[in-house]
């Protein structure tokens, strides 16, 4: 278990009332040390830029990170908000990126209705409303097969980020 989902589990057990707690069935890399300050609610900027924001959640941190720093060597300065909260969502976070970036893409192992995805378009229709592209499950029925598969089939992989950041800005 990485170091943020240990620390979303204990914060879940010392927040009084309902939790909901979503894990991959995949190991991901790890991208925090040991300091990691994890804080419901709180978003964290896993990498700087300035012509994209790309928030993300779970393993597509990784995904996004790889795919920001591919879009590096293009010249493409992406910003990778790291939304390990979903509710609550760190919407100022998000509304001060996409404000120096001007567009967004959402990245989420997820239905793009109801979750990570459609909280940012929510957040950003009040605070700052940009271009959003949202990479997730299009509303599709699931399939059964090998995860990593599955990821790249319905891009959910920095490829799958790659593009739709390359589309965004097209």
């Amino acid at each position: 278990m990485t170091i943020e989902a240990r620390a979303a589990v204990r914060a879940a057990y010392e927040t009084p009332g309902p939790f909901y707690l979503r894990f991959g069935r995949l190991a991901t890399p790890v991208i925090h040390g040991p300091g990691y300050e994890f804080e419901l609610g709180r978003g964290v900027i896993e990498r700087a830029g300035s012509d994209v924001t790309v928030v993300a959640c779970g393993l597509m941190v990784p995904a996004a990170l790889e795919a920001a720093e591919t879009l590096a060597a293009s010249g493409i300065d992406v910003e990778v908000i790291n939304a390990h909260t979903v509710k609550p969502l760190d919407a100022d976070l998000i509304a001060e990126s996409a404000a120096k970036t001007g567009r967004v893409v959402t990245c989420e192992e997820h239905s793009i209705m109801g979750g990570l995805g459609g909280a940012v378009c929510e957040a950003l229709a009040e605070r700052c409303p940009v271009p959003v592209h949202r990479v997730g499950v299009r509303d599709v029925f699931g399939e059964s097969g090998p995860a990593m598969g599955l990821l790249h089939r319905y891009g959910l992989d920095a490829e799958g980020v790659e593009r739709a950041v390359r589309e965004i800005l097209a």
